[in-house]
């Protein structure tokens, strides 16, 4: 989990999150962003990366307004800000505007080292945000998930998910939050292996990844596979939706790099690569067909139907063929 200073109030007037784990520095900033519309729901929020805040735009940003609105502005890859920003930055920290929460997202290492060290001397809010490279540290932050979920898990069933789903801090939470919700009562390592065993052969994820290529054949193999070997249905119902808004998220978004588009779309830059080469092939009406095959197949998984399996494989061919749809006359 996120480590904060004695300062933990998310309304500071400034607060620098320290780290390169995505994760926790997007949560981090949903903190804040949260707490300022609890505050204020009509809150303005601008979150910029280092090209967009020029020399004197944080000055405009922070002026007085007339309405005196609540404002975050969140400023990505601070690091990275030319010289003349950052003493912009370094001015406004020495006296911050009311009604205005600056968040500094900062990578931590040498680069920028100056600000980060004037944010910490001005008093800044500090949330670490360290990339977890320890399995004890993924372990750790497994349990701190179920405990934040108020559910309790056994020590078993964290290290059987952290093995399960490797070291991916969004799949890891992701994981947590699907038998949060689908499984009753503490959460044991015999659960963990009902949901996931065979998943490094044939997980939920290969199913969709081979649906949304339209690759039929394959699809339906692995999904077969996951079903004979206990993965649970809500699992794949829940992987092909992913699946599937990936491709139409990307396909309405602006072109750019895939660190640009991984903030904007709140995917990593590895998925938006693979993303781009699935999504040859569809359409919007494809897309929208798809959807709607997912919803039939989650509504029939859980408890629409009397064949979770014939639901899914029913899903699986309509969302290869939408993936084929440019081609079809």
């Amino acid at each position: 989990m996120a480590r904060q200073t004695a300062n933990d109030d998310p309304l500071a007037p400034v607060t620098v999150a320290v780290g390169q784990e995505d994760l926790l520095l997007d949560r981090a900033v949903q903190e804040v962003v949260a707490a300022a519309k609890a505050s204020d729901a009509d809150t303005d929020v601008r979150d910029l990366t280092p090209d967009q805040l020029q020399p004197g735009t944080l000055a405009e940003l922070t002026s007085p307004s007339l309405f005196a609105e609540r404002k975050v502005v969140v400023v990505r890859n601070a690091q990275d800000l030319s010289a003349d920003t950052i003493k912009d930055v370094k001015a406004y920290l020495s006296a911050p505007a009311e009604e205005i929460t600056l968040v500094l997202l900062h990578a931590g290492g040498a680069k920028g080292k100056g600000l980060l060290d004037a944010a910490r001397k001005a008093g800044a809010r500090e949330v670490a945000c360290p990339k977890m490279t320890k399995p004890a540290d993924r372990l750790a932050f497994v349990r701190g998930e179920f405990r934040a979920l108020g559910r309790s898990a056994t020590p078993e069933a964290c290290q059987a998910l952290v093995d399960a789903i490797g070291s991916d801090l969004r799949e890891l939470a992701s994981a947590a939050a699907q038998l949060v919700a689908d499984v009753e009562g503490t959460i044991d390592e015999s659960v963990v292996g009902r949901y996931y065993t065979g998943r490094a052969e044939a997980s939920s994820f290969t199913v969709a990844d081979r649906a949304v290529e339209g690759r039929t054949a394959e699809a339906l193999e692995a999904l077969r596979w996951s079903l004979s070997t206990g993965v649970a249905p809500v699992l794949i119902t829940s992987a092909l939706a992913q699946g599937v808004r990936a491709i139409g998220k990307l396909s309405s978004a602006r072109g750019g790099r895939p660190a640009d588009l991984a903030r904007e779309l709140g995917m990593p830059p590895w998925k938006i690569d693979r993303v781009r080469q699935q999504m040859r092939g569809w359409t919007p009406d494809g897309v929208a067909e798809a959807l709607r095959a997912v919803a039939e197949a989650d509504a029939g998984v859980k408890g629409g139907g009397t064949d979770p399996g014939y639901a899914l494989e029913k899903a699986v061919v309509t969302i290869a063929r939408a993936a084929r749809s440019r081609g079809r006359g």
